[in-house]
């Protein structure tokens, strides 16, 4: 239940380590001595009474009230004291960029299936109540031991509609931003999000990130040098964006996506592909991506084509029909986790 608290609340919390420390605050473990659960407390500093609650932790609370669903980090408490913030999260012990790390950079397929679905899962359910993240990277994506996936910090989220507002282009880490992002774009809306998935997909199975850029000119360089350079049959609105005529690339052939990235299968590869379009119409959606390719006419018996290898048809079609089910604090979404569990079944613990 979320609870709005004041400072005599934080006296039932014990601070058993430090997790990390950003630009508004510090991460804590601490042990919740009323319920016995081990929680995360991100303790944000107030400065003065001029600067206030930073806008970014306002956005989150907001959002985090709103979102309920599995795959994405609960928020406990905000408990309100002079001169500080403190949100109670819900405890992982680690994010996917650490939990990569910690397995010398070589994951198990069935673990990257697994994470990539409940991720998918996550963005689709943000976009089916009309929020982008906006900010989808590895150290965003919190893992609890047995390797359920959690969204993580909604600093830099926004809500949005139909037509779709203007945003700045300076939103995403620089190794997530899909192109058009990169060129300018300042009205872009749920491609956004997939096109990090992209990303983290491929991070996930060479173990590195897959356009580590300096810069955005280095960072277009390359995307181009591994997707080739887009033309305007391929990308018909690249040459409207306000940034297009700011740089100069040369020539790039595509590569070849099943060279770069041997273990990923038929199905995986065409998902991959798929997720890294530079025409964001084009992109695929993340409902259309957990279905993939089982959505597009396949009968059941044709399921195990899909990169995720669902049972049945009327497996996806559970799963789907919860992706989007009413909020609910106690969703136990019980088709995603009898899924979970057919994928990692040797492979679900930290290690």
């Amino acid at each position: 239940m979320d609870r709005t608290l004041t400072s005599d609340r934080l006296d039932n919390f014990t601070k058993l380590d430090k997790l990390g420390e950003g630009t508004y605050g510090v991460v804590y473990k601490a042990k919740d001595n009323t319920t016995s659960d081990v929680v995360a407390l991100k303790r944000i500093r107030l400065e003065s009474e001029e600067e206030g609650v930073p806008s970014t932790t306002i956005r989150e609370i907001a959002l985090l009230k709103e979102l309920k669903h599995p795959t994405i980090i609960r928020l406990n408490e905000v408990i309100n004291t002079p001169k500080k913030l403190t949100l109670v999260f819900e405890y992982c012990e680690m994010d996917l960029k650490k939990y990569i790390e910690r397995q010398h950079r070589k994951l198990e397929m069935s673990v990257i299936r697994s994470l990539m679905f409940q991720l998918l899962c996550g963005v689709a359910f943000c976009h089916s109540r009309r929020i982008l993240h906006r900010d989808l990277k590895p150290q965003n994506l919190m893992l609890t031991s047995d390797l359920q996936l959690k969204i993580g910090d909604f600093g830099l989220a926004r809500a949005f509609g139909i037509p779709v507002r203007s945003f700045t282009h300076e939103v995403v880490t620089l190794w997530y931003r899909p192109p058009d992002v990169l060129f300018g774009s300042k009205k872009y809306s749920t491609p956004v999000d997939l096109w990090s998935c992209g990303c983290i997909l491929g991070e996930m199975l060479v173990g590195r990130p897959i356009f580590p850029g300096s810069n955005e000119n280095d960072e277009l360089i390359r995307i181009f040098k591994i997707l080739g350079t887009p033309t305007t049959q391929k990308w018909a609105g690249m040459t409207e964006l306000p940034l297009y005529g700011k740089f100069t690339f040369p020539h790039y052939p595509p590569r070849n996506l099943s060279s770069l990235f041997p273990t990923l299968d038929e199905q995986g590869l065409d998902l991959l592909s798929r997720l890294l379009i530079f025409d964001p119409n084009q992109r695929i959606t993340a409902k259309q991506a957990i279905v993939h390719p089982c959505g597009e006419g396949k009968t059941a018996t044709q399921t195990e084509a899909s990169f995720f290898h669902f049972a049945s048809i009327s497996c996806f079609l559970s799963i789907l029909s919860q992706i989007i089910q009413p909020e609910s604090t106690h969703v136990t979404f019980q088709p995603i986790q009898e899924f979970l569990s057919q994928q990692t079944s040797t492979t679900v613990k930290l290690k």
